[in-house]
C-alpha cells in the first residue's frame, strides 16, 4: 500500500508529541524511582508484549539469541536510568542527555561494526556536551549552580542515551529479532528490578497510581509503536530530528503545570543542544549514511 510522503513525518510528530508530557505524569506521580521504574516497565512491557502475542507471536528464536538478550539488557538499563534520573534530578537536564541518541548511535556504530564517524560528528558531540555543560554547571544569581542531583541527571541522561544508541546498532545488524517482545522483555526485566528494590507491592503502590500509569499504559507504548512505524515511511533523521520535540516541550510541560524551576542555564544550554542536533541531523539528510550515524531506522526508538 503506497502512503503519502507526508504520513511517515506525521506519524513521527503524532508519536513525539504523544511522548512529551511523560516525564509530568512522572512528576505528578510523587512516587521514587523505584516506584516509578515498577510501574512503568510492568505496565509497557504487558502491553507490547501482549500485542506481540496478538499478531502471532513471530520470532521466537530470534528473541533468545544473543542479540535479542542484548536488546533486552539494553532496554532494562536505559528504562532505569531514566526513572532514577527523573526522580533524582530536573527533568530537562535529564531530556538534555537523553536528546544525544543521534551522536551516541554514531559512536557506537564505529566501534560495533567500524561504520566511519565524520567531523560532523565530533563536532556535534562537542556542542551538545557544552550546552549540558552550562545547564549542569550554569549558576544563575541567588542559585546554587553545580550541585549533585544535576551532575546525576545528565548522567543518567547520557546513561539512557547510550543504551538507545547500542540497542539501534544492534538492531541494526540483528533484524530477524522482533523488536516488540524484545522492548517489552527489557521494560518487565526493570519493572521486576524496581518492584524488588522498591520494598514490594505495598511499597510501590504509594502514590498516584493513576497519574504513572497513564505514563506505562498509554504514552510509552502508543508513542513507542507510532515512532518504529514512522520511521518505515520516512527518514530516520527526520524521526531524531521530531523527537527533540520532547527535549523542548517537556521541560516546559513540568515547569508550567508541576512547577519545576527553569533555570537560565538551563534554557540556554537546552538551546545549545537542540541547536547543535537540529544541524548535526539536518545535514546528514543531504548525504548518504549509513543506519547507524542517523541514530536508527525502521526500529528507532523513544526514552522509555
Amino acid at each position: 500500500m503506497t502512503r503519502h510522503p507526508l504520513f511517515g513525518l506525521a506519524l513521527a510528530a503524532f508519536g513525539a508529541l504523544i511522548l512529551t508530557p511523560d516525564t509530568l505524569f512522572m512528576r505528578w506521580s510523587g512516587m521514587g524511582g523505584f516506584q516509578m521504574l515498577t510501574w512503568r516497565g510492568l505496565l509497557m512491557g504487558a502491553v507490547l508484549i501482549g500485542f506481540w502475542l496478538l499478531r502471532g507471536a513471530q520470532g521466537r528464536r530470534a528473541l533468545l539469541s544473543r542479540a535479542g538478550v542484548a536488546i533486552i539488557l539494553c532496554h532494562s538499563a536505559n528504562a532505569t536510568l531514566f526513572s532514577l534520573g527523573v526522580a533524582a534530578a530536573p527533568v530537562p537536564v535529564v531530556l538534555f542527555g537523553v536528546a544525544t541518541v543521534p551522536v551516541f548511535a554514531a559512536l557506537f556504530a564505529r566501534l560495533v561494526s567500524g561504520e566511519a564517524t565524520g567531523r560532523a560528528t565530533w563536532i556535534a558531540t562537542t556542542a551538545v556536551l557544552t550546552g549540558i555543560a552550562i545547564a549542569v554547571f550554569g549558576r544563575e544569581a541567588g542559585g546554587a549552580g553545580l550541585n549533585r542531583a544535576s551532575v546525576l541527571g545528565a548522567v543518567a541522561g547520557l546513561g539512557v542515551a547510550a543504551m538507545l544508541a547500542l540497542t539501534f546498532v544492534i538492531i541494526r545488524h540483528a533484524r530477524a529479532v522482533p523488536i516488540l517482545p524484545a522492548i517489552g522483555s527489557g521494560a518487565m526485566l526493570a519493572g521486576l528490578t524496581g518492584l524488588g528494590l522498591s520494598g514490594g507491592p505495598a511499597a510501590a503502590a504509594a502514590g498516584n497510581v493513576a497519574a504513572i500509569a497513564v505514563s506505562g499504559l498509554f504514552i510509552l507504548p502508543v508513542s513507542f509503536f507510532a515512532l518504529t512505524q514512522a520511521s518505515r515511511h520516512t527518514a530516520a533523521a527526520n524521526v531524531s530530528l521530531l523527537l527533540l520535540l520532547e527535549t523542548v516541550l517537556g521541560p516546559v510541560w513540568v515547569h508550567a503545570f508541576a512547577d519545576e524551576p527553569l533555570t537560565g542555564p538551563m534554557i540556554l544550554g537546552g538551546a545549545v543542544v537542540v541547536a547543535s542536533l537540529a544541524v548535526y541531523i539536518t545535514l546528514d539528510t543531504r548525504r548518504p549514511v549509513p543506519f547507524a550515524a542517523t541514530g536508527g531506522q525502521a526500529d528507532a526508538l523513544p526514552p522509555p
